[in-house]
């Protein structure tokens, strides 16, 4: 709270994963939870299990779930492919928004997006240039960023945080994961969002405050069972 963070949102990665969400987000009342299934998980995702968890008042999303095709030893494409339509389907059923991952899979995602009407979400640590976020935010979806884009070398992606429509922005960490430039080799905490913050809020020409109002309305407005 200190460091200016009120509410996050902490993504379940298999069924008993997705629990411990749930149990962290019962506990803290800042904290929310997703439910998911992540695409490197050998096992496939247990859908009726999970339909079950999204029915807490806590569960704002499903997530984390997407495509990875370059972690080593991961499920199939097509298999990867085929649990991701399931988990949209369930996200559409549910009314909630997904989370997606995406590791060298964009076109497949654009496709799985395309197949299921209705569905919303965030593109979690996105990565991309201005041609694929483009593409996202015609399917209506929110761009969110992390530590990534403090990095020096990140000039591209410096400009699709730029000329990302104000309504469509979020900022993350993706704890432990994703640190900050001036924190690499440290392990990484929601507190720590303000790295990216600060870097965002001048590449857009804001205040602090006024990138915090931005980043609440956003939330609020994606993740609409988050109070």
């Amino acid at each position: 709270m200190s460091a200016g963070v009120t509410r996050m949102v902490t993504m379940g990665v298999d069924v008993a994963r997705s629990r411990i969400a749930i149990e962290l987000a019962h506990d803290h009342e800042e904290v929310w939870a997703g439910v998911g299934h992540h695409p490197t998980e050998p096992s496939p995702p247990g859908i009726d299990r999970l339909r079950d968890l999204m029915s807490d008042p806590r569960v704002v999303a499903v997530g984390e779930v997407g495509l990875d095709f370059e972690e080593e030893g991961a499920p199939p494409r097509d298999e990867q492919v085929s649990r991701l339509s399931e988990l949209c389907a369930l996200a559409v059923e549910a009314d909630l928004p997904v989370s997606i991952h995406n590791r060298s899979a964009a076109a497949e995602i654009a496709e799985v997006i395309d197949a299921h009407p209705g569905l919303r979400g965030v593109m979690h640590y996105f990565a991309l240039e201005w041609e694929w976020a483009q593409r996202f935010l015609e399917r209506g979806f929110y761009l969110s960023f992390a530590g990534l884009v403090t990095r020096p070398s990140r000039r591209a992606l410096r400009d699709v945080v730029r000329q990302c429509p104000a309504n469509r922005l979020l900022l993350e960490t993706d704890s432990p994961y994703g640190n900050a430039h001036k924190r690499m080799g440290v392990q990484n905490r929601p507190a720590y969002l303000i790295d990216t913050a600060e870097l965002v809020a001048e590449l857009r020409g804001l205040s602090l405050a006024d990138l915090g109002h931005l980043e609440s309305a956003n939330a609020l407005a994606v993740f609409r069972r988050m109070k």
